[in-house]
């Protein structure tokens, strides 16, 4: 008899943490899944460490090299060069998977950023600037790449702000609103939306767009100095978009990747600092956009205080003091995370660990069950027979 008592209050508390893990499992399934990748610069090699380590860490557990991440997310925003990732990632080809992985995206960048940055050429002599860029060489290599594509055709949903130059605002490009039937007139080629979210104005002159049907125009540049952490936006339209996201009530329904590019504010060095000892017009615009961006992350840490674990924000930093930052050192890193109400802890964790631990959590959401059978399931007629 005793035995028998036993033996129920040990599969008990079995079936105890197996309906627990049943409920994680549940609402990680529910939960919609965003990323959202950082402008800042004209490099992408923060971000891109943190996009292939994610994307081989996910083909790594699910031994499937063809897993690419939007596979994964259900929304992927991003900012100046975090939006041509951005893009490149989420870009559909004929058989509606993603044009680039996130190797072959952030190789691509390297490749071509000769292309992309190229000095523009003026006056009679056709000199070069050193401080201007040609947007003619970067519209002409992303419409090649990118070809007749829209924002309607994308794999998910995608968001990229800028700003309207003309309406002194931020104006977002969504799939959201380029795909309802009453803003037939927000739909526009991608090319466009990334020389649009590239065209900083420390390099270009702000570019054109017109929406697709030629009803809208947009005269736009990088949307870094508004938004260089888009995470903010990515969370207010999920929860205000309620064709795609309809079940979406408030942010214990998100589960959420934040990647950095690194801040703009620790590059440089001395070399920011006029003779003076004053801070120079750069490095006031630099601490100004990474400003920006912490408070994003600060806001979103306070509004994701009861699911903690539901926002990870991973950002290098570069508290090694070497004054560099390289791919190994961006995931070596130790993890940073804001508290609630103001400052920043130093995890034990490094970036590289974080993003691996998303990875778990996402590969588990995606999977219609990896549990097994539950054990006072199974042993219930053995239980019931004793």
């Amino acid at each position: 008899m005793e035995l028998s008592k036993i033996t129920m209050e040990i599969f008990s508390k079995l079936e105890q943490q197996w309906l627990s893990a049943q409920t994680t499992l549940s609402n990680d399934t529910k939960k919609t899944k965003i990323l959202t990748i950082d402008g800042g610069g004209t490099s992408v090699l923060i971000a891109g460490a943190f996009l292939i380590h994610l994307e081989e860490s996910i083909q790594s557990k699910i031994g499937d090299s063809s897993a690419r991440i939007v596979d994964f997310f259900d929304i992927v925003a991003g900012t100046g060069v975090g939006a041509l990732l951005a893009v490149l990632l989420n870009a559909a080809d004929s058989a509606g998977r993603p044009l680039f992985s996130a190797r072959d995206a952030v190789n691509f960048f390297a490749n071509n950023r000769d292309k992309i940055f190229k000095p523009r050429r003026s006056g009679v002599l056709r000199r070069r600037s050193e401080s201007r860029c040609s947007a003619t060489s970067l519209a002409k290599l992303l419409r090649e790449t990118l070809m007749d594509k829209t924002l309607k055709d994308t794999c998910k949903p995608l968001l990229v702000p800028c700003y309207d130059t003309v309406t002194s605002s931020p104006f977002v490009f969504s799939r959201a609103s380029a795909s309802a039937s009453a803003w037939k007139s927000l739909d526009f080629e991608l090319w466009k939306v990334c020389c649009a979210a590239i065209s900083s104005p420390s390099m270009f002159d702000p570019f054109e767009i017109t929406s697709v049907d030629g009803k809208t125009t947009c005269v736009a540049v990088d949307g870094g100095l508004v938004m260089n952490n888009p995470a903010a936006a990515a969370v207010t339209h999920v929860m205000h978009n309620k064709v795609d996201f309809p079940t979406v009530g408030g942010v214990e329904d998100l589960l959420m990747l934040s990647l950095g590019n690194g801040t703009l504010s620790c590059r440089g060095g001395s070399e920011k600092w006029s003779g003076n000892s004053k801070m120079t017009a750069k490095c006031v615009v630099d601490v100004a956009v990474d400003g920006v961006s912490e408070t994003v992350d600060q806001m979103l840490g306070n509004a994701f205080a009861c699911n903690r674990n539901d926002y990870v924000r991973i950002q290098a930093n570069g508290f090694d003091g070497s004054g560099s930052m390289t791919v190994e050192k961006a995931l070596k890193e130790r993890g940073i995370e804001s508290l609630t109400f103001g400052g920043k802890r130093l995890l034990a964790e490094t970036n590289g660990d974080r993003i691996e631990s998303f990875v778990q959590r996402l590969v588990t959401a995606s999977a219609k069950s990896s549990l097994p059978p539950s054990p006072y399931k199974s042993l219930r007629p053995m239980l019931d027979g004793r």
